[in-house]
């Protein structure tokens, strides 16, 4: 799933990315709020963390403008005020939930999943089935018959994303868009080593390769 942060203090903005990153996000960020808000209007995003205080146009600004173009995107806001008022005004402006700096990273990263969830709730089924595999997209925990499979945050989120389609081919910059970000510039054949792997993990059969089109996850 892909996140934009929109926060103007830098170390914090880049240590946010760093963790959700390791939890399996592709994370964008942006440091004003008039970018945030272009770049949320675009849409493409699961989820924005969105700052109150920010250069350009404030968090409850970019919320609302959000909100009045029909983007249904979940906000987490965070700002370094606290107060009723203030939590009151976020929430009227349309943000789906509201955390005050200084805030435990545990805290943040449990509210960020509790808004996936629930915005996937009636849309999505949390367990996808695909053969013999079972996905628990909450629980982040992967079934194969009745074993456990153990699987790291970047190789879960690259088979949620087969899974998603399963039977379907998913391409390898389709890949690297939702399990990465837009500005991953590294080698684009970290999808192949994910795959490869997953393979080991879960049988050489479960992910065809369609050759010059990408992946396909199959019931086995």
């Amino acid at each position: 799933m892909r996140l934009l942060i929109v926060e103007d203090e830098k170390r914090l903005a880049v240590s946010l990315a760093r963790g959700l990153t390791a939890e399996g996000f592709a994370v964008d960020v942006v440091h004003d709020g008039l970018e945030g808000l272009h770049r949320a209007s675009e849409g493409g995003y699961d989820l924005v963390i969105l700052d109150i205080m920010l250069p350009g146009m404030s968090g409850y600004r970019v919320c609302s403008n959000l909100r009045a173009a029909g983007h249904e995107v979940p906000i987490l806001m965070l700002t370094a005020k606290d107060g009723e008022y203030d939590e009151a005004e976020g929430l009227d402006t349309g943000a789906d939930d509201y955390l005050t700096k200084p805030f435990s990273y545990v805290v943040l990263v449990a509210r960020v999943r509790a808004l996936l969830r629930r915005r996937g709730a009636g849309t999505a089924a949390p367990v996808l089935t695909v053969g013999s595999l079972r996905i628990d997209t909450a629980a982040r925990r992967v079934i194969r018959g009745e074993d456990e499979v153990a699987l790291t945050a970047k190789e879960f989120a690259v088979l949620e994303q087969l899974a998603l389609r399963a039977g379907q081919v998913v391409s390898k910059a389709e890949i690297l868009e939702h399990v990465w970000d837009f500005a991953y510039d590294g080698d684009p054949n970290i999808v192949e080593v994910y795959i490869s792997t997953l393979r080991r993990k879960l049988g050489a059969t479960a992910i065809r390769t369609v050759r010059g089109a990408g992946y396909r996850l199959e019931a086995a």
